[in-house]
């Protein structure tokens, strides 16, 4: 063993229940917070605001600007020194949470979360992902404490967008994909590794035989178990495979083809989950993996995940599909855990044979 190995392995406190934000009170004055920062997102902030309870201390709202940044998180690092807040509460999905905690470790507070989506596992993990003022994927933090606390209403996300739950199923499916290709590189598993692997395991079999049960839940809005099940899947069991395997459990192949696309603005009306299950499929073609893919087509139609560069509205010219290759290349992308010795040509040509499977 070779790469980084620290134990993550869940928030300080987790918990799913109906009306889980109910309890948002309690909590806070267990921790003893008195005056709270909320950040919160736009639209979604709108959407869940009847749900949100009436609270014993002083707290102050603001919409968190639309992406996690340095600069971002620095402006609201201050502002938490100025107004003397003693912890943080997320409001939100993705960005808003990394938001949350990258600002929490800059002001050294405690982060509770309230995820309104289950689009991707940043309500679980110690972790942001950074990007620039142009939408452009910079890095990803990796922060030295858990998050405090985790509040899921499965109420809230079963009337969150349709189309967000799928990009998250995206997103979590990848979690199999891109561990397996380098947790089967070891000649000797450690045990934090097999409870990755099985969380990653997990999720994918929860992920092809509920996603329709769930979706069609949240068509009807009526919770079933499925739903549970997925929105678990794509928060819990997906945080937990990065969290116990650190390096073998987080990203390989899809996550650094998910980075490089963001170097072109058109991807960035892609949602984050559509274009990392489009990252699975490259990352199987890298590995000719034409079975896999085969069997991974039909279910990517169903729910309307991107097959192809097409699908997503995409058309590259010679010199795009050179930006992208370049960046999915550089010395620190997590593509290189692969087997396979990863360049640029080799990348520009897998693209290109996926568009012509996939169209075929």
């Amino acid at each position: 063993m070779t790469k980084q190995l620290i134990v993550r392995g869940a928030p300080q406190e987790y918990e799913l229940k109906a009306n889980a934000w109910d309890s948002l009170d309690v909590h806070l004055n267990r921790r003893n917070m008195k005056n709270i920062l909320i950040l919160h997102g736009e639209r979604s902030w709108q959407a869940v605001k009847p749900y949100f309870p009436k609270l014993s201390i002083t707290t102050s709202s603001h919409y968190y600007g639309g992406q996690c940044t340095d600069l971002a998180a620095e402006n609201f690092a201050s502002l938490c020194k100025k107004e003397q807040f003693d912890g943080i509460v997320a409001v939100g999905g993705g960005k808003v949470t990394d938001l949350g905690k990258f600002t929490a470790y800059k002001a050294h507070l405690p982060i509770i979360i309230l995820p309104t989506l289950a689009a991707t596992c940043a309500a679980y993990t110690p972790l942001s992902v950074i990007y620039n003022q142009a939408s452009v994927m910079l890095r990803y933090d990796i922060f030295p404490k858990s998050n405090d606390l985790v509040l899921i209403d499965p109420e809230i996300i079963l009337h969150s967008p349709r189309d967000l739950m799928i990009a998250g199923i995206g997103d979590t499916l990848a979690k199999w994909y891109e561990s397996n290709v380098i947790i089967s590189q070891l000649a000797t598993k450690p045990l934090e590794v097999q409870v990755a692997e099985f969380a990653a395991k997990k999720s994918h079999e929860i992920l092809l035989t509920q996603s329709h049960e769930a979706l069609a839940a949240m068509d009807r809005k009526i919770l079933n178990q499925a739903f549970i099940d997925v929105v678990e899947a794509n928060i819990l069991l997906a945080g937990m495979v990065g969290g116990f395997g650190d390096e073998y459990g987080r990203t390989a192949g899809a996550h650094s083809i998910h980075d490089a696309l963001t170097v072109l603005p058109a991807s960035h009306e892609q949602l984050h989950g559509n274009k990392v299950a489009y990252g699975i499929l490259v990352q199987l073609m890298i590995e000719n993996n034409l079975t896999e893919i085969k069997r991974l087509l039909p279910f990517y139609r169903q729910l309307h995940l991107p097959t192809n560069l097409a699908d997503m509205n995409l058309k590259l010219t010679d010199l795009e599909f050179q930006a992208v290759a370049e960046r999915a290349c550089l010395p620190d992308e997590m593509i290189h855990l692969m087997k396979e010795t990863i360049t640029p040509d080799l990348i520009i040509e897998k693209m290109k044979a996926l568009e012509t499977f996939t169209q075929k």
